[in-house]
């Protein structure tokens, strides 16, 4: 009885209003696995899309008050997360992004003329798969696995704990690599997109462990700042312990090589393409701007501590990164014949100009890297799901006409704003964002992170990155000139009745990537820091 009161005594207290905005999208993914279970199909694909929706929205309510009634810094759930306003707004920006994709799986998760397989089990080919294809069949597991993946998404970008960063890690990714395998048409792409993530993304976490491993053997903690009880993390460790440098650099750097995967940087983005091409439309839409998000906000939270601690030996690292990450992906992406894998290398160079901005952190904490990282995903992720939530339902026809599958064929844009004049321009919104066009959210985000590569004494990488922006125009003013200027041809791509939400979805990002650039001054108000 004595122990029992002492371990009451001693018992931790948890803030759950702050761990709530997570548990209820972790919640409905519990719920919805049992939903799954339920004989009757049209019951369970309404419960599901109802329970996903619904947790997305209360989830950004949440977020957003606690961003409203925010005050300082505090340490959530015994230590294990962090609640600043970056971390507040980025899982803002996340959920956003979440919302807007799904809509899109919802409206694309069909058995008419969907983009998901009716079961992600069935073979290609199986006669399992004609069968759920002539019913009609078609079970809602995405509706389960994208919250399971966006609730480690907000975990990822609040961790301060290593090992609770790890598990958050595990539980983005492993939903999508399942989900990048659920591809209706190409099936074959489709798993080779989903196998290929999967034995990369086990090779990443693999030097992600032992990074925390070596971390942990120098500082003998597992925390970030603090457990929350007085004892001290590794950001002290790195102040305060000397003659065991090697370790602490070794670690970063194989805690940067899982990181650096999930982003897609130079050279962890061999995955990128293949993937992108293979995964169902909606998902690569998700994976590209919402892992980014997650990705991005966790490597700020973690650069905010530790990096300045460290830049003077891995500043080297960085700029070799950089440099290569934007090289490659701008020259990778002229080759390109297929749309995705150009928008899949497109992101690759983006990634290379966030990365700019990351620099600065070295020079203060919490400052207009912020802000200028939030304003870049926020308007890359809208941009990007309104380019690949067109890219879903626009289809491809052969010589008599016939509707195929999605046309990712360069060729088979041609003359596409012709006959889809609305669909046309808002693409055209988006790769001009891409591109960095003034009047759009591309521009604005380009030019706060060069802004801040500036202040980090990275001039000659804010060049490379504006040469490299203009050169990655060329391969996104071809896509428009082939939309608008070139005659169509035999097969030539169009978009079939239905998809009203997906098409609702695509506009509504064009408007807001539009929005972004026009009135960026309150949006860039917001996200900044307060002194």
């Amino acid at each position: 009885m004595h122990a029992i009161v002492n371990a009451l005594e001693v018992s931790p207290v948890i803030d759950w209003s702050g761990l709530a905005p997570l548990l209820v999208v972790m919640g409905a993914a519990v719920l919805g696995v049992l939903v799954e279970a339920l004989p009757w199909a049209s019951l369970r694909r309404t419960l599901n899309a109802v329970l996903m929706l619904v947790a997305l929205v209360v989830s950004l309510f949440l977020v957003v008050l606690r961003f409203l009634n925010y005050k300082d810094m505090s340490l959530l759930g015994v230590g294990s997360f962090l609640e600043t306003r970056t971390t507040l707004l980025f899982q803002a920006v996340l959920l956003v992004v979440a919302l807007l994709s799904a809509l899109v799986v919802l409206d694309r998760s069909n058995s008419a003329d969907g983009s998901f397989i009716p079961q992600a089990a069935d073979g290609p080919g199986s006669a399992q798969e004609d069968y759920a294809l002539k019913i009609k069949y078609q079970r809602t597991e995405v509706y389960i696995l994208m919250p399971f993946s966006v609730a480690g998404m907000m975990a990822f970008i609040s961790a301060a704990n290593l090992l609770v960063l790890f598990v958050a890690l595990e539980v983005m990714s492993l939903p999508l690599y399942v989900m990048s395998a659920t591809g209706r048409r190409r099936r074959l792409l489709s798993q080779e997109a989903g196998f290929k993530y999967f034995l990369q993304g086990a090779y990443a976490s693999a030097f992600f462990l032992m990074g925390i491993a070596m971390l942990y053997g120098y500082s003998g903690s597992l925390y970030i700042l603090s457990d929350g009880s007085g004892a001290t993390g590794v950001a002290n460790a790195l102040m305060s312990k000397a003659g065991l440098d090697w370790m602490a650099l070794i670690g970063f750097t194989m805690l940067l090589i899982g990181l650096f995967f999930k982003v897609g940087a130079v050279p962890f983005h061999a995955w990128t393409p293949d993937v992108y091409q293979g995964a169902p439309s909606p998902i690569t839409g998700f994976m590209a701007a919402g892992v980014k998000v997650a990705a991005f906000g966790a490597l700020l939270n973690i650069s905010t501590f530790t990096f300045s601690l460290l830049s003077w030996d891995l500043v080297v690292m960085m700029w070799f990164i950089i440099i290569a990450t934007i090289a490659v992906g701008t020259y990778m992406g002229i080759v390109q014949t297929d749309i995705k894998r150009m928008l899949a290398y497109s992101s690759v160079a983006h990634v290379g100009f966030i990365l700019i901005a990351l620099l600065n952190v070295e020079m203060a904490g919490f400052n207009g890297v912020d802000s200028a990282i939030l304003f870049y995903v926020l308007s890359y992720g809208i941009a990007t799901i309104g380019a690949f939530a067109l890219v879903s339902i626009v289809r491809d026809t052969d010589a008599e006409g016939t509707v195929r599958g999605e046309a990712s064929d360069l060729a088979a844009w041609n003359g596409f704003g012709r006959r889809h004049p609305a669909l046309a321009g808002a693409m055209a919104v988006f790769l001009l964002s891409f591109a960095g066009i003034p009047l759009t959210g591309g521009f604005i985000g380009k030019f706060v992170v060069f802004a801040e590569g500036i202040k980090a004494g990275g001039a000659v990488l804010v060049l490379i990155g504006l040469l490299a922006s203009i050169v990655t125009a060329y391969f996104y003013f071809r896509v428009i000139q082939r939309m608008f200027f070139t005659d169509p041809g035999e097969d030539a791509a169009t978009v079939p009745a239905g998809d009203t939400v997906t098409k609702c979805v695509v506009i509504c990002c064009a408007i807001a990537t539009i929005a972004l650039g026009i009135c960026s001054g309150p949006v860039l108000g917001l996200l900044a820091p307060v002194a």
